[in-house]
């Protein structure tokens, strides 16, 4: 009888060897080989070696603009590429605007960053910036300056070539260690030049799996010293997720061709504050517009939450949400494509969980206390 025979375990720490190609290669019934890790920290200990251990001469600084907190891909990105044209002699040394070093210290340092400035993020205020910038441009005497070409980094980079007199190159595609970068050129072409002292990077300058990482010392928070600004920031005043373009939206909830409440998941998008997205499949069903449509024939959308209701993962649609943080796929065929890039996923019937989650919402939003405005 079965329950007579032992049941057969396979371990999937079982010793591999790698390859020419770089892939693991598994022998079933040898036991000799590598191992994974017990523990998923464990391959942490094992520490990339040190870019360079100075003494440093000369300094390169990146400066960034973090996102809540965090490094995102372009970020480590743009310090990738510092760290790449660095020599053994030369530190980089980062300015984040937004994060504590004690947070982001590591993650710097696992990007290339030698050393590590953190700065209080006042939201918009150029000239305290570029007050600070320029402090650090005159106490560090840096070769080079990196932003990252998009939003306010690109912005503030631009800002301080301007004030400081300097050549800058911007829409930067490819870093050639020691001498030249190559450039986005009109026409498509690509324009090759000497490194200018102040870079804008563009997206997949360097990849940020560098084979090594930097000192990553953390220094005391830097304070933005005072200047007087000549735009005044009122702030920022939110609009409904629903009038946000898909590339703008930080939340969306997308449908797949398993939803077909679409009533019920544009409720539950309005409660949650998400802007609602959509597979092609559904589009082409006529049960969202075409300006709804996700994926390579689509939008690319760059939200950190990206929740997908009955959404397959086709390669199309999978090229579109690539860039997105956090995926979380609800989906009944835990087989589907989408579950090998979700960071979470639900094997669970979306319609089902969708009016749960609206009536979960409704409830909380019936029992929060209603405070009334005086003014």
């Amino acid at each position: 009888m079965y329950n007579d025979r032992p049941i057969p375990r396979i371990d999937p720490r079982r010793p591999y060897v790698i390859g020419p190609s770089g892939l693991k290669r598994i022998v079933l019934g040898e036991s000799v080989g590598s191992r994974e890790p017990l523990l998923a920290g464990h391959a942490h200990s094992q520490q990339k070696p040190q870019r360079s251990a100075g003494p440093f001469a000369k300094r390169s600084l990146v400066v960034i603009h973090t996102d809540r907190g965090a490094l995102d891909e372009a970020a480590r990105e743009t310090l990738a590429a510092a760290a790449i044209m660095a020599s053994a002699d030369t530190e980089v040394l980062v300015v984040l605007f937004g994060a504590q070093a004690e947070a982001l210290g590591d993650a710097a340092a696992l990007a290339g960053a030698d050393r590590v400035l953190c700065v209080e993020d006042p939201g918009y205020a150029p000239e305290r910036k570029l007050a600070l910038l320029a402090q650090l441009w005159k106490q560090e005497a840096p070769q080079q300056v990196c932003f990252p070409d998009r939003g306010a980094d690109a912005d503030l980079g631009r800002r301080f070539a301007c004030r400081q007199r300097l050549a800058m190159a911007s829409d930067v595609i490819e870093v050639v260690a020691g001498h030249e970068v190559r450039r986005l050129a009109p026409g498509g072409r690509f324009a090759v030049r000497d490194i200018p002292p102040v870079l804008l990077l563009a997206r997949k300058v360097a990849d940020a799996r560098l084979p090594f990482r930097g000192a990553g010392v953390a220094m005391p928070d830097l304070k933005l010293p005072v200047a007087q600004e000549r735009i005044r920031d009122l702030g920022s005043r939110s609009c409904p997720a629903s009038q946000l373009a898909l590339e703008e939206a930080d939340l969306i909830v997308s449908a797949g061709n398993g939803v077909q409440d679409t009533a019920g998941l544009r409720q539950l998008a309005e409660t949650m504050g998400a802007a609602v997205g959509a597979s092609r499949v559904a589009v082409d069903d006529g049960r969202f517009t075409r300006d709804k449509q996700v994926g390579a024939t689509g939008k690319t959308v760059q939200a950190s939450a990206y929740l997908a209701f009955g959404i397959s993962g086709a390669v199309q649609h999978l090229q579109g949400i690539k860039e997105c943080r956090h995926v979380i796929a609800v989906n009944l065929d835990a087989s589907a494509p989408i579950v090998k890039r979700a960071d979470l996923t639900l094997v669970e019937d979306c319609q089902a969980l969708i009016a749960a989650l609206n009536k979960l919402l409704a409830a909380e939003r019936s029992a929060r206390p209603v405070t009334e405005n005086t003014r």
